[in-house]
């Protein structure tokens, strides 16, 4: 062979062997990046399926607790019945302690029913959870068991949560339910039968597929998969593209072939370098033929080759951290405030996005504002420094529909022909936070508002928006799925964060009458006798006893006296103001706490507990049609700080004896407590003149000269309200 032969063979060699390796380059580097990724979305897909079956487990485990925490059992079937009527579980059954069935709620789901905590030994109907009854001494009074059904609905929903096709199997390996279509099953089912653990496998179709569970805490056996994302015709356009190369380097070879091998032995060192991984390698340009444009190329190809691996590995690291700081902060506070932040840099860092907000519902359908960042200029009102200025309602541009109806929406921004409270921007994104009930509990201690506006019929806790990407690209739909995976674990935590929040309030309020109870009297004491000694203010402390209330019990029975424990409640309620508290300190006795009140304010309000009480018997179910009433009295005992007493404790022990005093007196009124030993007690003078003030709350001293006293009190001494023939 020629020279000229040698070199062209050379040539051919040199050149095609840099398309030879950046064709296999690029067609195993894409399917490795298509195999991670479809890896990386069925690992964040498997910690959705455990998070949602664990938050249910967890649901079912709260609704079984909150039912077997009832005592009487007559309320407590009345409690399972509240249990499904609010959501939380499908079905709830009581056992006795030999496991006969004493009550069931109506519609369960069909067997067999899988328990949170085991392992699945079949089809699984629905997830449950077991509770032990027992009573105060630890006897076994049974078991509370609360379901919810695995369906095609629950599997739908688990696909719609994690962002990937989901397949329930039963113990043997047959498809329960399924979200796949019907072409897809068959080679999704054979693939999962080869993986094992959180091994991911591939079809024949481009599909890749994961098995998640039975596992502890998970015992649903599921397997996820998602779609490859390689395109179509890959590996014949890299042929095509090698066959073209070695054309055209047959062509120029004869023409080349006379150059000096130097740029060519240069340019295949270039090239093992680069195969061996070093991506700096650059080959220098000698000269402006086709040699030196090869060698410009291939220094264009590594370098971008460089940059877009540098920039993967920089997109990963970043993710990486993102999603590290995103657990840790999840598992380990209960701050809202610092959760979606937490939640919105994430989910800005891994879109590139130049702007966002979290917006959550507040109790009147308006989504406001709890978390923003970089919307400087963009803002609709004139503060840009509270968040909670960004105001939108529900139903009303991008986020407020996104809210109403529980769809991401993305895309360019068109300017709404009415004002929606929305910022400005070119492009956006927006995602809803999935959650059961946007409504928040009751408050405790008050009775719901009548007229109160209801939640909008969305099941949105709020809306996750992101503005204008940098670059000035549209958002696609990666950034919808990896968004839709934020705001899964935004709606979470902040569940977890309510959810919190009402432990904490179901451990300060009495359960029978909604009142705060004496774990949260003694710190509220402490507070307000703090308050009044560093404003010089005044606290008066009312201790209330229902009188004769045993009689209630044994003429009426328990049930009875509940009642009226609880309509005893309400009516205090109804008297006092919004800044008091009422506290029920055990069996029939209560407290309330009147800040900034002194003595005389404090005798108003007494009056009118007396007469809200004993003018209207309570109303309870009798063994007839029409229902019984029950007579009522109340007596009370007043102490004023610091008048009375020096510290928490003693003003609350000298309303005690004063309330002592008032049953001494006849019962059916109330009694001051002395000012110190040994001044005896001294009577509450109410002036003739004293009245309700106009919004119906008592004032410290409040009196009025033109009109009569509460209850029609004279001037003078005000002695206690006797007995009426108890």
């Amino acid at each position: 062979m020629t020279l000229r032969g040698r070199l062209t063979v050379a040539f051919l060699v040199v050149v095609l062997g840099p398309v030879l390796l950046g064709a296999v380059f690029v067609g195993t580097t894409l399917s490795a990046v298509d195999r991670g990724r479809a890896t990386e979305r069925l690992g964040l897909a498997a910690a959705g399926v455990r998070t949602s079956v664990d938050a249910l487990c967890q649901q079912l485990r709260a609704a079984a607790d909150a039912v077997a925490l009832v005592g009487d059992p007559a309320a407590r079937s009345r409690a399972a019945d509240q249990v499904v009527g609010r959501g939380l579980a499908a079905a709830v059954v009581i056992a006795d302690p030999s496991g006969r069935t004493s009550y069931a709620t109506a519609g369960g789901p069909a067997g067999p029913w899988q328990d949170c905590a085991g392992a699945p030994a079949g089809p699984v109907g629905a997830l449950a959870v077991q509770v032990r009854l027992r009573d105060p001494a630890g006897a076994d009074l049974g078991a509370v068991a609360a379901a919810q059904p695995v369906d095609p609905a629950f599997v739908a929903r688990l696909a719609a949560v994690t962002g990937v096709g989901i397949t329930l199997l039963d113990d043997p390996g047959r498809i329960t339910h399924t979200t796949e279509d019907q072409g897809v099953r068959a080679a999704v089912l054979a693939a999962a039968r080869r993986v094992a653990g959180d091994r991911v496998a591939g079809t024949g179709d481009g599909r890749y597929v994961r098995r998640v569970g039975p596992s502890p805490g998970q015992p649903l056996p599921l397997v996820l998969s998602v779609p490859g994302q390689r395109p179509p015709g890959l590996y014949g356009a890299l042929v095509a593209a090698v066959v073209l190369a070695a054309l055209l380097a047959v062509l120029a070879a004869w023409r080349l072939a006379r150059v000096t091998t130097r740029p060519l032995v240069e340019l295949a060192g270039a090239v093992d370098r680069v195969a061996h991984g070093d991506l700096t390698a650059r080959v220098p340009v000698r000269s402006r033929d086709e040699i030196g444009r090869l060698a410009g190329a291939f220094n264009r190809m590594t370098r971008e080759t460089g940059s877009y691996v540098a920039a993967l590995t920089s997109s990963r690291d970043q993710l990486r951290n993102h999603l590290v700081v995103l657990g840790d902060t999840l598992a380990s506070t209960h701050d809202l405030q610092r959760i979606l932040r937490v939640i919105l840099d994430s989910a800005i860092a891994g879109t590139g996005a130049r702007a966002g907000a979290v917006l959550l519902l507040d109790g009147h359908g308006v989504l406001v504002g709890q978390c923003v960042e970089g919307l400087t200029g963009r803002w609709p009102t004139e503060d840009p420094t509270d968040p909670a200025t960004l105001r939108v309602p529900v139903g009303a541009g991008v986020v407020g529909a996104v809210a109403a109806t529980g769809e991401p929406l993305r895309g360019r921004w068109t300017p709404p022909k009415a004002r929606t409270g929305e910022p400005t921007c070119e492009t956006y994104v927006a995602v809803p936070f999935a959650a059961p009930d946007p409504r928040g509990p009751e408050r405790p201690g008050h009775p719901p508002a009548d007229g109160d506006p209801a939640a909008p019929p969305s099941a949105a806790l709020g809306v996750l928006a992101l503005y204008d990407r940098l670059g000035g690209d549209e958002f696609d739909d990666d950034d919808l799925v990896m968004l839709r995976t934020f705001a899964g674990h935004a709606a979470v935590a902040v569940e977890n964060v309510r959810v919190h929040e009402e432990a904490q309030r179901l451990s300060l309020t009495d359960p029978l009458t909604g009142l705060w109870n004496y774990r949260y009297l003694r710190e509220s004491i402490r507070r307000e006798v703090e308050r009044a000694n560093r404003f010089g203010r005044m606290l008066s402390v009312l201790a209330l006893d229902l009188d004769r209330f045993k009689h209630v019990n044994d003429t009426w029975g328990h049930a009875a006296g509940d009642a009226v424990l609880v309509e005893f409640a309400r009516r205090v309620r109804g008297v006092i103001r919004e800044v008091d508290l009422a506290f029920r300190h055990g069996g029939e006795e209560f407290v309330v706490l009147l800040p900034e009140t002194d003595a005389r304010g404090a005798a108003i309000v007494a009056e009118r507990i007396g007469a809200v009480v004993r003018d209207q018997p309570v109303p309870v179910d009798g063994h007839g049609d029409e229902p019984l009433r029950v007579p009522v009295t109340v007596s009370i005992g007043i102490a004023v700080y610091p008048d009375h007493a020096g510290g928490g404790q003693q003003v609350l022990d000298a309303a005690d004896d004063a309330l002592y005093a008032a049953k001494a007196a006849g019962r059916d009124g109330y009694r001051l407590a002395p000012a110190g030993d040994p001044v005896p007690t001294q009577e509450i003078p109410v002036v003739a003149a004293t009245v309700t003030p106009p919004d119906g709350l008592p004032r410290a001293g409040a009196a009025d000269p033109a009109g009569a006293g509460p209850g029609g009190a004279s001037s003078g001494p005000h002695p206690p309200r006797q007995s009426r023939g108890r």
